[in-house]
């Protein structure tokens, strides 16, 4: 890439050098690559496409496309992403937010719609899931991981987008978690299986934190700990939601209901793919019993 290139010509070479070496969306990403590059969004570079490029510019861009040809995921080499129409950075340390987890996000503000409360967010990451239910509901959330570069991140991610008075960070690990009386917990947490990880797209396997995405032999240790912990975590009649992965929904609501979560539910993504797992926590025990008395002296 030499000589007088127009900000098109960079575009469509970039579009099929990125298809060459098995990119998704190629042409997407070389107008997000370049934009970045020439500090313009996807609009102000359409508006220049006649514009001829300098030395020091196809040297900028030139770096950039190297490094998503060697498949380093767009929104790590962009330093941001979207979520929940929301902005959020992002970087190795940090799992890339999906739409996919948005549904979870749904399924948590319905909760909150019946009754207010806090929220603990189990593996927070970049904070999306927290920051989108404080943003969205003025719920107050504690979130918590046991990375410390993700919590640094997570913390200015609630501060970009205005709820760092209402989401609070803290380090802990999900299978020894302290606390409780939340109205609900939420958690994306590890599930994908040591074999799975093998065949992940090199954009996930080789840098997005494998500490975000190893679920164990079985994928499924992380629900157990967090089902384990429900009762002492949530307050009564409180739900613990969780994000899974593809044919993951019936093992994980079969853990739920070993530990004694009631009115456990599935909610499918808008691919269909069931996406989230929910169960709720015994209501109060003394209007349990209350209620019991009534019925036997009535």
């Amino acid at each position: 890439m030499s000589g007088e290139w127009s900000v098109l010509e960079v575009v469509r070479w970039t579009t099929t050098y990125l298809q060459e070496k098995g990119v998704d969306n190629p042409r997407l990403d070389a107008e997000l690559l370049v934009g970045s590059a020439l500090h313009k969004d996807r609009v102000g570079l359409y508006l220049s496409y006649d514009q001829p490029l300098e030395q020091s510019e196809l040297d900028t861009i030139r770096a950039l496309v190297k490094r998503r040809a060697l498949r380093e995921p767009l929104q790590y080499i962009l330093g941001y992403t979207e979520f929940w129409s929301l902005p959020f950075r992002v970087g190795p340390e940090v799992l890339i937010p999906r739409a996919d987890t948005e549904v979870l996000v749904e399924e948590g503000l319905k909760v909150l719609e019946q009754r207010e409360g806090t929220v603990l967010d189990v593996g927070t990451g970049s904070g999306a899931i927290a920051v989108a239910l404080a943003h969205t509901a003025g719920v107050r959330v504690h979130a918590v991981d046991i990375s410390p570069t993700a919590l640094e991140i997570a913390r200015a991610n609630a501060a970009t987008n205005e709820v760092g008075e209402l989401v609070t960070f803290a380090p802990a690990d999900l299978h020894a978690l302290n606390g409780g009386g939340y109205r609900m917990v939420v958690s994306n947490p590890p599930y994908v299986t040591w074999a799975q990880m093998c065949e992940l797209m090199p954009e996930v396997k080789q840098h997005e934190p494998e500490l975000a995405l190893n679920g164990g032999e079985d994928g499924l240790g992380a629900y157990r700990s967090l089902a384990r912990q429900a009762d002492s975590l949530l307050e009564p009649e409180g739900w613990l939601l969780v994000e899974v992965g593809v044919d993951q929904a019936d093992a994980v609501g079969d853990i739920f209901k070993s530990a004694g979560l009631q009115q456990c539910f599935q909610r499918r993504d808008y691919a269909g793919i069931v996406r989230v797992v929910g169960g709720q926590a015994l209501g109060d025990y003394s209007d349990v019993q209350e209620n019991a008395d009534e019925k036997l002296n009535g």
